[in-house]
């Protein structure tokens, strides 16, 4: 009897340190084999499910539809597994959104014809706040600060000291419909956002579909990126500042429809002293009859360096970015005289080959929103090719093919 009850003390002692907060319909623990031969025993959500709260402890998502509810938060030291076809339905009730804090990571898994899918319940832009991500590699912030304090509404402070820190692994998972202003709610966020992220996470296949913010924005670290698609984003396509320095990132897509600002917004939180980004194979068209979010904004160019942002760009496609009554639309535009002088003339913006199709304005010479009596220029090269992206499920929405510009 004494061994029995023994027993039964360490069964409940073991329930209670490995339990964790996330609110589901099925929470079963189950050993799950980690890929290294041994197994490990986690929480695992089998078919159906509510996600929200706070992920404590490991996680196993298998394919299957879920709810979101609230900011989900991936805590330090916890790895969130999710299993290709599953899909996510955030709340609109709440505000919601995916967030994995410095420490933790996300292992997001999907293939083309089973991506893992993040929409919500209205199917509207700017219904939930989307995935972050939070890691340890470096940053520059303003003056240099090697840590900032997020503008995402979590209040979570970024940056650290290691580059090749690892956040996890995300392929061919789509985020529909985010960019909803969470915490105060006037703090930013976007489809998918990056604080400080680093080289170890991996980056790949990803869709940010009519969010109403950035698709995609990168807050320093080091982390590269590859096969990106943004597709109807309300601002800019691609963002970035506090010296992100990514060196091995290829095939971005931007196709601006509707409503839309710059296809890339590049800075440096005015840091001379940056690490420019390397991108090869950038293909950006704005659709026919987009429009700025505000009215006679001048932000509707391609490609915008401003405030010491930097970046080497190879192959870049430009089509569709037309002046809008009297604010000009430029391939490449150059916002201030600081950015010129200490990060275009010395090299650390480069944008070649790079190809405007006929259907741009002011095709063969940088733009300045700065007096300026020499323009630079660069040679249109009509060898350049749109990125070349297979179709399938994880860039199909609606039966509509997100890629079809691209062909």
């Amino acid at each position: 009897m004494k061994n029995n009850i023994l027993s039964l003390l360490a069964v409940a002692l073991l329930l209670t340190t490995t339990s964790c907060t996330i609110d589901v319909r099925e929470d079963n623990d189950q050993p799950v084999n980690t890929g290294g031969g041994t197994s490990t025993t986690v929480s695992v959500l089998d078919g159906t499910g509510n996600l929200g709260g706070e992920i404590s402890k490991d996680l196993l998502i298998k394919k299957g539809n879920y709810t979101l509810t609230g900011i989900v938060k991936v805590q330090p030291n916890v790895t969130l597994t999710i299993e290709p076809g599953a899909n996510f339905t955030a709340s609109t009730t709440d505000v919601s959104g995916l967030v994995v804090l410095k420490g933790g990571k996300i292992n997001a898994v999907g293939t083309a014809e089973l991506p893992i899918v993040f929409t919500s319940d209205k199917k509207t832009p700017g219904d939930w706040g989307g995935i972050t991500l939070y890691g340890n590699a470096p940053i520059k912030a303003v003056n240099g600060a090697p840590t900032a304090l997020s503008e995402d509404g979590n209040n979570q402070y970024y940056g650290g000291d290691d580059a090749n820190s690892s956040s996890g692994t995300m392929k061919f998972v789509r985020v529909e419909f985010g960019g909803r202003k969470i915490g105060d709610g006037s703090s930013e966020t976007n489809s998918m956002t990056f604080y400080a992220v680093g080289a170890g996470t991996t980056l790949e296949n990803l869709v940010s579909y009519k969010g109403t913010d950035d698709g995609y924005e990168f807050f320093g670290g080091t982390v590269s990126a590859k096969n990106l698609v943004s597709y109807g984003n309300y601002d800019d396509a691609f963002d970035w500042q506090d010296s992100w320095s990514g060196q091995f990132n290829t095939n971005w897509f931007a196709y601006q429809t509707q409503v839309g600002n710059f296809g890339m917004e590049i800075e440096s939180s005015s840091n001379v002293d940056n690490t420019a980004p390397k991108i090869s194979n950038i293909t950006l068209i704005r659709g026919a009859g987009t429009n700025p979010e505000s009215a006679g904004s001048n932000e509707i160019s391609a490609i915008q360096f401003k405030k010491q942002g930097s970046g080497i760009f190879s192959n870049v496609y430009v089509d569709g970015y037309k002046n809008i009554g009297t604010q000009k639309a430029y391939a490449v535009l150059i916002q201030d005289a600081g950015t010129e002088t200490s990060q275009l003339v010395p090299g650390k913006i480069k944008v070649t080959p790079v190809f405007a199709t006929a259907n741009n304005d002011n095709v063969l010479q940088y733009g300045y929103s700065f007096n300026t009596t020499n323009p630079l220029t660069y040679v249109n090269n009509a060898a350049v090719k749109k990125v070349v992206l297979n179709s399938g499920a994880w860039a199909t929405v609606n039966g509509v093919d997100l890629l079809a510009a691209l062909k």
